[in-house]
């Protein structure tokens, strides 16, 4: 089936859900198309997880002719007890700054190292 991503193997510390909240914070009017080829999702993941998030309130969209138009919620609290009171804010801010390494980054993919 041509336009299906690659099936990923493993676990990965960034959920497909925070995936997906991150390419709308990078592009508020998105396609689902360019969300799901962005994230390397199907389609059909995408249109089911910014269906969650819009039920859950982290997420709404207007639409705008054919056009989706979506707002982010940034001072919604993250789900799990774990990250109790960190925002989505948070959450985007860390991703964004991933992102924006990445897109600078060298193609060898070397990039500075965390401090604690």
């Amino acid at each position: 089936m041509d336009g299906v991503p690659e099936p990923h193997t493993g676990w990965t510390f960034v959920t497909n859900h925070a995936r997906v909240l991150a390419a709308i914070a990078d592009n508020h009017t998105a396609r689902i198309r360019d969300i799901a080829a962005h994230c390397r999702l199907t389609e059909r993941a995408v249109q089911k997880i910014i269906s969650d998030l819009e039920q859950a309130g982290y997420l709404s969209h207007t639409r705008e002719g054919r056009t989706n138009t979506y707002r982010i919620d940034p001072s919604k609290v993250l789900r799990h007890p774990a990250e109790a009171g960190l925002t989505v804010a948070s959450l985007l801010s860390l991703l964004v700054q991933d992102e924006a390494v990445r897109s600078t980054s060298s193609p060898g993919g070397t990039r500075p190292h965390a401090t604690a």
